[in-house]
């Protein structure tokens, strides 16, 4: 039988009822959709010509771009972390980045704001 990848998520315990691996790598796929949809909002900030003060513009892009990386780092980890605890039959640990990505995502959006309030 071929090794599964990664290995240190799938050698360890005992395989789970499927419907459970599925929904982890739905929520998997859904941390990337948000990832790539900051990265995007980032990205838009700086592409079009909207009125926001420079300074607050190129602040909240960087920050929209951070925190897409964020996310998607977070969906790999959150894979790994709930995968590994569902073969060990423990309890399902919390996202560790999700607080400082929903922080983040409103301090992001009070620039964008404040950029729009006084451009």
């Amino acid at each position: 039988m071929a090794t599964r990848f990664p290995n240190w998520v799938f050698g360890t315990g005992t395989e789970p009822d499927p419907r459970f691996s599925l929904a982890n790598e739905r929520t998997f796929l859904a941390w990337i959709r948000t990832s790539l949809a900051l990265i995007a909002a980032g990205v838009a900030l700086e592409a079009l010509e909207l009125p926001i003060q420079p300074g607050l513009r190129i602040a909240s892009s960087v920050l929209f771009i951070v925190l897409g990386l964020l996310a998607a780092i977070q969906s790999w980890v959150g894979w790994a972390r709930t995968e590994g605890a569902l073969r060990q039959g423990r309890a399902l640990p919390a996202p560790s980045l999700g607080a400082g990505i929903a922080l983040g995502l409103c301090v992001a959006v009070v620039l964008v704001s404040l950029g729009f309030l006084f451009p």
